[in-house]
């Protein structure tokens, strides 16, 4: 499909995505009890829309995923947990978050927008290895601890993130942490693991490291990114065909940071989706019907 064709596309998806609709997702906290580290935090979640129409958010303290699921006739069993980005300031919730999982769900994977605990918002005491990765790896094992109600096979369960989110879901890769057989919570007794990660323009990346046991992993940015991003990407593909671990770039010549799935979105790096679908199929995750 070309990058037109793709963003016409597009836009009957978001057309689909009425206000109503919006006002009809149900978000899931992924500690009803309270998160750790949050206790006390009473302050409401808040949302600026821009002028562009995005809707972005920030002061969240207690940190959820919101559930896209497809048909059982369409669901190839696959799972991606979306982790928007914004800095650690903020959440772009909508191109790099609802956008991408309806795209997702109509094509039969389940999709799930994480809300995580933000870092670097002004006044925080959050930390991004204390409370951020805490939230995607509980939203991991969430969805797996759940995975027979939503129709989603336990080891195709990957982690999708944009900017600080691909941060958080690479580290949330590398940290491999198995689940506590003993724990109270249910939750807690399954893994942490993804079963593959999509990283789209990731930030921090010289920090991330890869091993053996890594899991395969599919890399999307644009070339006009700043460098730490464009060359950092190159070099991130790099330490994974190092490790024989399965991977596979796209650097979009006409691209620069945050294109996420937008409608308007008339260069090649619209038909990231596609690319990341095929992928997918190439890796037997799905199976097209």
């Amino acid at each position: 499909m070309t990058a037109r064709g793709l963003a016409a596309l597009l836009l009957g998806v978001l057309a689909r995505s009425s206000p109503l609709r919006a006002q009809q997702r149900t978000e899931l906290l992924l500690w009803p009890s309270g998160a750790p580290g949050s206790e006390g935090r009473t302050a409401p979640e808040k949302m600026r829309v821009t002028e562009g129409g995005d809707h972005v958010v920030s002061s969240i303290h207690r940190p959820s995923i919101t559930p896209y699921l497809p048909d059982r006739s369409t669901a190839t069993g696959a799972a991606i947990i979306v982790a928007p980005g914004g800095g650690h300031r903020e959440l772009w919730i909508d191109h790099e978050g609802y956008n991408v999982a309806q795209w997702l769900r109509e094509r039969g994977i389940a999709a799930f927008v994480l809300k995580y605990r933000l870092a670097r918002e002004e006044g925080s005491t959050y930390t991004i290895e204390g409370n951020a990765l805490a939230d995607i790896q509980r939203a991991i094992r969430f969805v797996r601890s759940s995975a027979a109600q939503w129709g989603v096979d336990t080891a195709r369960i990957g982690v999708m993130g944009f900017s600080a989110g691909g941060e958080l879901a690479a580290r949330a890769a590398m940290s491999d942490l198995d689940g506590d057989p003993g724990a109270s919570d249910p939750i807690d007794r399954r893994s942490s693991r993804p079963n593959f990660q999509v990283l789209i323009y990731p930030g921090n990346s010289s920090a991330l490291t890869v091993t053996k046991q890594s899991p395969p992993v599919f890399i999307a940015a644009g070339y006009n990114d700043r460098p730490d991003i464009s060359r950092g990407m190159a070099e991130l593909y790099l330490k994974y065909k190092d490790a024989g671990v399965p991977a596979e770039l796209h650097l979009y010549a006409g691209a620069g940071h945050g294109f996420g799935l937008r409608a308007a979105n008339r260069s090649a790096s619209a038909g990231w989706p596609e690319r990341l679908v095929e992928w997918m199929t190439d890796l037997k995750l799905i199976t097209p019907k």
